[in-house]
């Protein structure tokens, strides 16, 4: 087993990964990503692709980014004192879809390497990411399809694992201001560098690769669903508990802030139009309400 940390192979990865996903969601759209080259100035740069006002999507993000610095920011030294005064490298593909139709789900997907070097001292390395799927109007096929898929693609790296990064997800993904989940979950995972390069570097790749066949099939059976002006203002109204947490909650929207990382690319994964309704009750026995009652709940999909 390979044991050697080897960043120009999780680089390679990644762009390839950002570039066959594009790709794909173009033939989905048929229309093409902006693709938008930066680079940061305390280090390194990235590419983000961006498509707004599509056919099926409003907007989806497939950022890569790989930066570098000399001094992390609080969000990562609170969780990682180890790693203060560290020369520090961050690289990673972070992708959020959400569609125009809102019996098509909004999905997250992020798969990411860090490494942290001091002179004279090991190396602190990890991989993380997971992806988890947030629907407006749930069908139980769709949530069963997502989370198998995920299984499946995890379950030959231990057998224990896609359950223990499903609980992850859940316990991640939640509103504490809420008190409510963010969607249906999926996994999560963070500092994971078990075993040893290899073997995590593998998994974070399998996670990567599977999101197109995880995601694709659901937005293929419902994009074309009819749907009314109340349905899409519901769909508005659950995407403020998308921002919410984003802003609010999310780690990575954190570290990308204060390690003065690029803004525009940062928040890429906002919705382009959502809506805040002051203390929305569902009609009882509606769909808006089965979101709820059968939905955003902690349950083993499979």
């Amino acid at each position: 087993m390979n044991k050697k940390i080897n960043k120009d192979l999780v680089k390679k990865f990644l762009i390839n990964l950002q570039s066959n996903i594009v790709e794909t969601i173009e033939m989905v759209d048929g229309k093409n990503f902006l693709n938008d080259a930066w680079q940061r100035k305390e280090g390194g740069g990235g590419n983000t692709c961006i498509l707004e006002n599509g056919n099926v999507f409003e907007r989806a993000g497939v950022g890569f980014s790989n930066v570098i610095g000399t001094q992390l920011p609080k969000a990562a030294t609170d969780v990682h004192p180890e790693v203060v005064n560290r020369k520090w490298e961050a690289m990673g593909v972070s992708l959020v879809f959400h569609p125009h139709n809102p019996f098509v789900p909004t999905v997250h997907m992020n798969v990411r390497f860090f490494i942290a070097s001091k002179e004279g001292e090991k190396d602190i390395w990890w991989f993380g990411g997971g992806m988890d799927l947030t629907p407006y109007y749930p069908f139980l096929e769709d949530v069963t399809h997502f989370h198998q898929t995920l299984k499946d693609t995890i379950d030959p790296y231990g057998k224990e694992l896609y359950k223990k990064l499903k609980n992850n997800c859940d316990d991640y993904f939640f509103l504490d201001h809420r008190n409510e989940p963010r969607g249906v979950g999926g996994v999560f995972y963070d500092d994971f560098n078990e075993r040893d390069f290899n073997h995590s570097f593998e998994l974070t790749k399998s996670i990567g690769q599977s999101l197109l066949n995880a995601y694709l099939p659901i937005v293929q059976k419902r994009k074309d669903v009819n749907f009314n002006d109340y349905q899409k203002q519901f769909q508005l109204f659950r995407r403020s508990r998308y921002v919410e947490f984003n802003l609010l909650q999310d780690r990575g929207t954190l570290f990308g802030i204060q390690s003065k990382g690029r803004v525009e690319s940062i928040l890429m994964s906002m919705p382009p139009l959502v809506k805040w309704t002051y203390d929305f009750t569902p009609t009882k026995g509606s769909d808006e309400e089965k979101l709820y009652t059968n939905f955003l709940i902690k349950k083993n999909w499979v």
